[in-house]
């Protein structure tokens, strides 16, 4: 399964953007989102090293719910 990631922009240099999310920092191609106005602060959905999509805060939010929920029941035994 692949799951694109909403990281928050920290800083922009050319196509590529310095991002973090949930105190994990990463190095992010910005090249597919070209035609979009980015700034630091902007969440994007990040797959494979690529910003593929701009979202706006409460959506990444949501998206880090579903995903704390997700791994909190791989967590839980499955007699539990």
């Amino acid at each position: 399964m692949c799951l694109g990631i909403p990281m928050q922009i920290k800083k922009i240099d050319g196509f590529t953007a310095h991002c973090e999310a949930k105190g994990i920092q990463r190095e992010v191609s910005l090249f597919m989102l070209q035609h979009e106005a980015l700034k630091p602060d902007d969440f994007v959905v990040v797959h494979v090293g690529y910003a593929i999509q701009k979202v706006t805060p409460q959506e990444a939010r949501s998206a880090w719910e579903i995903y704390d929920e997700m791994l909190a029941k791989m967590d839980t035994p499955p007699d539990a």
